[in-house]
């Protein structure tokens, strides 16, 4: 049968239909998603084990900032519109109150902390149980897991709610620590298994209050103590300082900001 020419009418219908196909096809490759449009004001508020303590070099101020920390190494890797550091070296849930919620608005999208660490006496129980004897070491921890079941939780919330209250729009991403110690042999100068391990146990503690009080304040409780496994004191890799400083010592070097928490981030971010 010969063919038969489409009447001009309908030739025009069909041109308009595959013209409109294409700007579709076209745009379904070229439009971003609204997740690759969306800006990202990014706030990274909290502790040492925020401001990258372990991992330097530092800022000039006395807060001991690292663009070697988690935080700057997100906001690099995605491109965020803006990002404030205030995260201070020696931080406790009142200095974030009190010095840190000036860089929160209601534009801000996305806020990280961690925080709890040095309310509950971090720094003192690690000398005890670096210095002091097994009964010193013992008493410390369980009085550092009595403030954190007891007093640390009202100490989250407020500070939760108050960041809540300065960037209602943003996300908020509640970083957990990790344990800090590898329990097998590590030789003679070291803290001995026992030790290490009421310490991690103290870390667990502190870490089932802390995604406790995240969840109750509709933030996402990022638990960076699967990430670091294997890798702390005593571990043929240590992604954790031992007494290689006054101030660097229990805390991330620059690998475990990089492979530990940075990826602790990405996880909660999903």
């Amino acid at each position: 049968m010969p063919h038969r020419a489409l009447p001009r009418r309908a030739l025009a219908r069909a041109v308009t239909a595959l013209t409109a196909l294409l700007a579709t096809v076209v745009g379904v490759v070229l439009v971003p998603t609204a997740a690759q449009a969306a800006t990202v004001h990014y706030v990274a508020l909290g502790d040492s084990y925020s401001s990258g303590v372990g991992a330097g070099p530092y800022d000039l101020s006395t807060c001991l900032r690292s663009q070697k920390s988690y935080a700057p190494l997100w906001a690099a890797a995605n491109a965020v519109t803006s990002f404030a550091f205030p995260a201070c070296g020696g931080a406790v849930t009142a200095d974030v109150i009190s010095k840190q919620l000036g860089a929160l608005s209601a534009t801000t999208t996305l806020v990280t902390i961690t925080i709890g660490g040095n309310d509950a006496g971090f720094a003192d129980v690690i000398t005890s149980c670096r210095f002091g004897s097994t009964a010193n070491c013992t008493a410390a921890v369980d009085k550092a897991k009595s403030f954190a079941t007891a007093t640390l939780p009202g100490r989250l919330d407020a500070t939760y709610a108050a960041i809540r209250d300065r960037a209602p729009n943003a996300r908020l991403v509640v970083l957990g620590y990790p344990r800090l110690f590898e329990t097998g042999s590590c030789g003679v100068l070291a803290m001995s298994s026992y030790k290490r391990t009421i310490l991690n146990e103290a870390a667990d503690v502190l870490a089932t209050v802390t995604a406790a009080r995240a969840a109750a304040a509709g933030a996402t409780f990022a638990d960076a103590r699967p990430f670091f496994t294997g890798h702390g004191v005593c571990a043929a890799a240590p992604w954790i300082r031992d007494v290689s400083g006054v101030i660097e010592a229990y805390h991330p070097n620059a690998d475990g900001y990089r492979y530990g928490y940075l990826p602790t981030l990405d996880a909660a971010l999903r």
